[in-house]
């Protein structure tokens, strides 16, 4: 379900003339039956509202006075969200001869056309307040306070998010409302900058339009108006001056790529660009390489298992992101902790709409091909990111949910055709590339006939490096380097940077330059670290013959240490924040 809340206006939206129709408290009724929140947002001052309403109860919250109370139907409790006007405010209206004024916990309005007097009561007073007009009505209120605001303080105690919400109105103050929620609608007695700005229209006015819009979410949670909503596209890259952009409710994605092709950077790019769009995600981190990313809270790590409550505590703030990294737990073990984590997110989503992302890093080592699908481990048909090397080593019934596929690195073709074949999917027209340089990849739209060289996205902050399992983990001695030096009478393992470079500092000149003169240290940083740009650098280190072996050790280390956080205590000079 997407739409888990319904977020009305009140005057010429749920009632006319100040009554609510028999037909729409059964269409709010039904609304709640099926799962979903109803929460009232009005101009109105509370106390008025509760004499026009019979069933306060029907719904969950209502957001009055424009944005600026907050009203519980339950327990009856009542809060402002900012300061009311001093007093001397009003005194100095009625003083200029503004009649017919109301006066509310917070809100201060009148008629048309004494706006101009009330402009310049607020600029000679000095006040910060704005004036907000809906139909005649001139409405003042702290600056900033709206019911986008009010909405938002409302859905905080609701644990919702505005991107799980559907938004109705018919006047001026309910721009900020329908801009905020997922979903904008205008019923259709509304006026016409909100009928334009809406994504979409009702055929009826008033309480019918809002019958008519709980019928439909009722039915298929407004199935055919999510072409409409590509203002909430996130963007992926460039193609021949066009941008590209994935419905960040409706995708799952699987990104493939060689070592060092930067898929790292891309998925950092995508949720940073998530975040900013205040999409809730969830990173499930077998390997740490989102162990130092600022956007998320990050459980876990080399020394300590994260746990699936702790997971659940954090997300259950919608503004909040979790990265779960599973260093500290056994190769082995990971899969079981991710078979216990994926129900705990599928329960929460199916709760609340959230997380909206999940990302599953090494995708093909928690969901490997010969995994099958069991009834306590769904997949989810949306709204995910998977992030492996090969997709043939990932299961099958993962490939078929998958709708949109970029490949990086070497021969991104080849992943392509990999993908079609394990998936059982037609192939599109390719032509091969021998490699893709970082910053690019192809975008295939899973069934089109023709996949896209695409110029990604990359993060706006400029992201550094800080993996533990590259700087104090354990490689494993296949990803190790070995200083053997020229006659193979060394046989020293560094499994990873930090040993790295306690190693290179101690190790004879001749023994240290015959490794750099064969390319071997860039080599092992490009396969095995996994870092193109540190052996690009240090690649251009190794083929600078008049370097002596101090000065190219420390222009190795100069590489690294711009690429890895160097605290002071640490006597090699490399650890993860």
């Amino acid at each position: 379900m997407r739409y888990h809340a319904l977020a009305a206006d009140f005057d010429g939206t749920l009632a006319h003339h100040g009554k609510i129709e028999e037909t729409t408290w059964a269409a709010l009724r039904r609304l709640r039956e099926s799962g979903r929140k109803v929460i009232m947002v009005t101009g109105r001052v509370i106390e008025e509202v509760l004499t026009l309403v019979r069933n306060p109860n029907a719904f969950d919250r209502i957001v009055a006075e424009n944005g600026a109370v907050l009203y519980d139907p339950t327990t009856k409790e009542l809060r402002t969200v900012c300061p009311e006007p001093p007093e001397e405010f009003v005194a100095e209206l009625r003083r200029r001869g503004v009649d017919r004024i109301a006066v509310g916990h917070v809100i201060v309005a009148s008629w048309e056309p004494h706006q101009d007097t009330i402009l310049h009561v607020i600029h000679d007073l000095g006040l910060e307040l704005q004036v907000i007009f809906n139909k005649g009505a001139v409405m003042v209120l702290p600056s900033g306070v709206n019911k986008a605001t009010g909405l938002e303080t409302a859905l905080v105690e609701l644990d919702l998010s505005p991107h799980n919400v559907v938004g109705v109105g018919d006047a001026e103050n309910d721009h900020a409302l329908l801009e905020r929620c997922e979903c904008g609608i205008a019923v259709a007695n509304a006026i016409p900058s909100l009928k334009a700005r809406a994504d979409l229209v009702t055929t009826s006015p008033h309480g019918q339009g809002v019958t008519e819009l709980v019928d439909h979410l009722v039915t298929d949670d407004l199935a055919a108006i999510a072409p409409k909503l590509v203002r909430h596209y996130i963007v992926v890259g460039k193609s021949d001056g066009e941008t590209i952009g994935v419905d960040p409710y409706a995708t799952n994605i699987l990104l493939c790529g060689t070592s060092g092709s930067g898929k790292s950077t891309l998925t950092t790019g995508l949720l940073e660009r998530l975040c900013r769009a205040v999409y809730q995600f969830a990173v499930v981190d077998p390997e740490g390489d989102y162990s130092a990313i600022e956007l998320a809270v990050v459980l876990g790590g080399s020394h300590r298992a994260p746990m699936v409550e702790e997971v659940l505590d954090v997300l259950r703030e919608p503004h909040r992101n979790v990265v779960a990294n599973m260093l500290g737990i056994s190769v082995e073990h990971r899969p079981e902790f991710f078979t216990q984590l994926l129900p705990a997110l599928s329960d929460l989503r199916a709760r609340s709409g959230r997380p909206h992302w999940l990302v599953i890093d090494e995708a093909h080592h928690l969901l490997p091909a010969s995994w099958e699908p069991v009834a306590e481990l769904t997949l989810r048909p949306r709204g995910t990111l998977y992030v492996t090397v090969h997709p043939g080593s990932v299961a099958p019934a993962v490939l078929r949910t998958i709708d949109t596929l970029i490949a990086t690195g070497e021969h991104p073709e080849q992943r392509v055709r990999e993908f079609c074949k394990a998936a059982g999917v037609s192939s599109p027209r390719i032509a091969a590339v021998e490699r893709l340089p970082p910053g690019q990849a192809l975008y295939w739209k899973v069934g089109t006939k023709h996949a896209r060289p695409m110029q990604t996205e990359p993060p706006k902050i400029e992201r550094k490096r800080h993996s533990r399992k590259y700087i104090e983990g354990n490689l494993g001695s296949t990803h190790s380097f070995y200083f053997h030096g020229p006659l193979g009478k060394l046989n020293l393992k560094a499994h990873n940077l930090q040993m790295f470079m306690h190693l290179a500092d101690g190790v004879d000149d001749e023994t240290w330059l015959w490794h750099l003169r064969k390319g071997d240290y860039s080599r092992w940083f490009r396969t095995d670290v996994k870092d193109q740009e540190l052996a690009d650098q240090v690649h251009r280190i190794e083929q600078d013959i008049m370097l002596e072996p101090v000065a190219s050790r420390e222009a190795v280390r100069g590489a690294i240490s711009r690429r890895y956080t160097l605290p002071a205590d640490d006597p090699s000079g490399l650890v993860d924040d």
